[in-house]
């Protein structure tokens, strides 16, 4: 594999980790307990770290892509295992 294309499958984990972490460890202001802003939503958070967002997102994207890249290179688990409609 090229590095661009693995550059590119890292990014691939990176936004899709992000997207997903979204909603883990964000407190709402009635949570914190400070007062909401006018006109704020009740369901918006109090404060996003986004730094720690990222640092914790890239992480989590290393580890799946080291397993990625580790299947790619062994092989262990390939297109023909996942087809479900055609065993072999």
């Amino acid at each position: 594999m090229r590095w661009q294309s693995a550059l590119a499958v890292y990014f691939l984990f990176f936004v899709g980790v992000a997207f997903l972490l979204l909603p883990f460890g964000v407190r709402t202001s009635e949570e914190a307990g400070v007062e909401q802003v006018p006109g704020q939503a009740e369901s918006a958070p109090h404060r996003f770290d986004l730094k720690r967002h990222l640092a914790i997102s890239a992480a989590a994207a290393a580890i799946g892509f080291a397993f990625y890249y580790a299947n790619y290179v062994g092989g262990w688990i390939t297109a023909a295992d996942l087809d479900f409609y055609n065993p072999s």
